[in-house]
């Protein structure tokens, strides 16, 4: 178990739920993520990774390890992933008949003991955090909860931040819808006017034209409208 002054702890804490400025990077905070582990706890490794994203590692060389061991259906991080479940192995080289390749390659890399904890909150699971031992043993129970709390407050940060973002991306998608409906109906009444058509048969009209020419009415729209689409070549579909 290692010494820890509260302050380093309250700022780690601090920086794992500030999510929702203008300069969060998920890839950033990850690594924060893995960093603030590694300084914390007695461990030599932090990895993390993320169901919808990917993985970030407290050094290149463990970055490299995890995307190796991510080709391998099996390991702790994909029962933890499937159970929800913390899950502790001290020894590796005892695990070698029940996840093989993920053994060699993290023993490989010098790794001798981990520790997986699930980023999950309510229902929701997110990804895992794994920290790593260069000696076989267990992680002190001071450091598994301390560990646990770090991955349940970012936890809350990842899906705070994925919910933000989901909410802008949506907002920009309904902008774009209502920005095309507007230029699609100045376009029909241009058609409307220039060929003495309704303002149903000038809709009828432009459709026609896009789909024979494979192209998005608001795209023949905006040509329109911007007069660089000479709408004498709509006739024909009417």
């Amino acid at each position: 178990m290692t010494s820890r002054p509260a302050e380093e702890l309250a700022e780690a804490f601090v920086e794992l739920a500030d999510t929702l400025s203008a300069e969060f990077e998920l890839d950033d905070f990850l690594r924060l993520l893995a960093n603030r582990c590694v300084r914390l706890l007695d461990v030599d490794a932090a990895g993390v990774f993320l169901i919808e994203h990917g993985v970030a590692a407290s050094s290149d060389r463990l970055t490299l390890v995890e995307l190796s061991i991510q080709r391998h259906d099996e390991g702790p991080w994909r029962d933890c992933c499937r159970t929800g479940e913390a899950i502790a192995v001290p020894d590796l080289t005892a695990e070698r008949d029940r996840w093989p390749s993920y053994v060699a390659a993290v023993c490989k890399a010098g790794f001798m003991a981990t520790h997986t904890f699930p980023l999950r909150r309510h229902e929701e699971l997110a990804g895992t955090l794994t920290l790593y031992r260069t000696e076989p043993g267990d992680v002190a129970k001071e450091d598994a909860r301390l560990a646990q709390a770090m991955a349940d407050i970012a936890t809350i940060g990842i899906l705070r931040a994925r919910a933000l973002h989901k909410q802008e991306t949506l907002a920009a998608q309904l902008q774009h819808a209502l920005n095309s409906r507007v230029v699609i109906e100045q376009a029909k009444g241009v058609v409307s006017e220039r060929l003495g058509l309704t303002m149903p048969e000038a809709f009828g009209a432009l459709r026609t034209h896009a789909r024979s020419h494979n192209m998005r009415v608001s795209e023949l729209a905006l040509s329109i409208v911007d007069g660089k689409f000479d709408t004498d070549l709509l006739r024909e579909g009417t």
